[in-house]
């Protein structure tokens, strides 16, 4: 069993293209052998963003803190702290920070296959 405070993980900036002002801690994933599910917390400061991709798992968020837009095939729809978001595989999406205070976020994804060993 792991119990540890998000701010004891290490902080990355999220290097994908098109990603602004957004910083993500992996909470659980390969160096606890997580064979199902990765736990990353997101970090967005105003203004910014992360990406407009899309990839073949789902995502399942909840904000922390924060408010902003979620963009996709359907349009920008806006959440707040408090909010879970579902995004289903293959859909395009992004989140942008339209807030003035940093956007915290938790997202679970598939632990990738070759965690699964």
């Amino acid at each position: 069993m792991k119990v540890q405070p998000i701010a004891t993980h290490e902080q990355k900036t999220v290097e994908m293209p098109g990603a602004e002002g957004a910083k993500m801690r992996m909470l659980i994933g390969p160096a606890e052998q997580a064979k199902n599910f990765h736990m990353r917390h997101f970090e967005v400061k105003p203004g910014g963003f992360t990406p407009h991709h899309q990839h073949d798992y789902e995502h399942e968020i909840v904000i922390l803190k924060g408010e902003g837009t979620a963009n996709s095939t359907e349009g920008e729809r806006p959440f707040k702290a408090g909010d879970i978001i579902w995004v289903p595989a293959n859909e395009m999406h992004q989140f942008r920070n339209t807030g003035s205070a940093p956007l915290e976020f938790i997202c679970l994804i598939p632990a990738p296959m070759d965690c699964a060993k």
